[in-house]
């Protein structure tokens, strides 16, 4: 299970953390290059890893639980060191990383009364919007002056928060449908009807 080429995939997303961690806070612009680049591979294997569970069957439960959480991290991290050296807007990260804890716990829920939760399209353009901001962000002023690396993502990201809140409501909005349900087979399943009594 653990060795599985797309398992091992994820598990390289989580380990890499540190080493991105590292080149962000390194002096130069090579550093800054460098982290980019380790970005963008974790990104490349999050797709690969995906794609290859499928196509060699080598989907497994560990692969569907450590995915979505390695995703997190590696955003997260990102997200944190990029706010914390003022690179990034505060308020689009806050409603980015509130988003991924309130849907993680509502995958949790919708995962308890075995009820699916699938990505929607618009919540992929989200994930596509928000990991191409993080991208020119880590670039930053290492980048050339005509690109304005900074600016495109400072703003895309501005966008991600965005889709971030379309995206979230509709989750919401499928799981509250869902707890009422089950509030309801829980309140009639309690009543007890006069020939039982």
């Amino acid at each position: 299970m653990l060795t599985s080429i797309p398992n091992l995939l994820t598990i390289s997303r989580v380990m890499i953390i540190p080493l991105l961690v590292a080149c962000f806070y390194a002096e130069g612009d090579w550093a800054r290059w460098t982290a980019c680049a380790i970005f963008v591979g974790a990104a490349v294997t999050d797709y690969l890893d995906g794609v290859l569970a499928r196509a060699w069957k080598l989907q497994s439960v560990f692969g569907r639980w450590l995915d979505p959480v390695a995703d997190k991290l590696l955003v997260a991290a990102a997200l944190v060191m990029l706010v914390a050296a003022g690179e990034a807007p505060v308020i689009a990260t806050v409603v980015i990383l509130m988003r991924e804890l309130l849907i993680s716990g509502l995958r949790e829920y919708m995962a308890e009364v075995r009820v699916g939760l699938p990505v929607s399209k618009l919540a992929k353009w989200k994930t596509t919007v928000q990991m191409v901001a993080i991208v020119f962000l880590l670039i930053g002023e290492a980048g050339p002056a005509w690109l304005g690396a900074a600016t495109i993502g400072w703003w895309l990201l501005w966008a991600a928060a965005l889709l971030t809140i379309v995206t979230g409501y509709d989750y919401v909005k499928i799981g509250l449908r869902q707890m009422r349900a089950e509030d309801r087979r829980q309140a009639d399943a309690s009543i007890v009807k006069p020939e039982q009594a």
